[in-house]
């Protein structure tokens, strides 16, 4: 899939304010600090288009891009960040349920998970919602970049093998450098693959 264009369209905390129309959203969300922002301007070739920062949390709202005309790539705050507060992350947690459970134009949630950690606790626990509701989703390791081949392989046979303890079938997995530009081919590819299904 080629990136023609991508806008930025709207930010807020109400899903009931988001974009009208049946256009295809593609969510992405993740622990605070996995790249996210990062990720997203690698993936649409604008460097500022998603605000990244060194500081974790610095995504709070719903933040919706126009790509191509044709979908939105939607910017989700990241959860489990301790330092926001109990109230904080009370309203965040809101904001993220909201979307997920009430947004039809939802067609695929890509979860960001960190390559170098060890499986966490919150992330599964993520996931597992998810599935429970029955939502789409997919998997992004991202920062591939930070670690050897072998030791990604590990990591990610690792994450898998837990997965799989309460996963009957895996969703799909990707890999990605925002760096290195890892895996932009792959992810653009499905999205393009799901929106063709959707035009039948």
């Amino acid at each position: 899939m080629e990136i023609k264009s991508a806008e930025f369209v709207i930010s807020n905390s109400d899903v009931r304010k988001c974009p009208e129309g049946e256009r295809p959203e593609y969510a992405f969300i993740g622990r605070s600090n996995v790249g996210k922002s990062s990720l997203i301007n690698m993936l649409t070739n604008k460097k500022g288009l998603a605000m990244t920062s060194q500081k974790p949390g610095k995504t709070q709202l719903i933040n919706h891009f126009m790509i191509n005309n044709e979908w939105f790539l939607v910017d989700l705050p990241g959860y489990g960040y301790a330092q926001r507060g109990k109230e904080g992350r009370e309203n965040i947690r809101k904001i993220i349920e909201d979307y997920i459970l009430e947004r039809e134009q939802l067609t695929n949630l890509f979860v960001l998970l960190d390559c170098r950690h060890t499986p966490q606790k919150i992330d599964l626990e993520f996931m597992e919602w998810l599935g429970e509701c029955n939502i789409p989703f997919s998997i992004i390791f991202t920062k591939i970049d930070k670690v050897g081949r072998q030791r990604l392989q590990e990591n990610l046979t690792t994450y898998q093998d837990k997965l799989l303890e309460s996963w009957e079938e895996l969703p799909p997995i990707f890999i990605s450098s925002s760096e290195k530009r890892e895996g932009r081919d792959e992810i653009l590819g499905y999205i393009e693959q799901i929106n063709q299904t959707l035009l039948r």
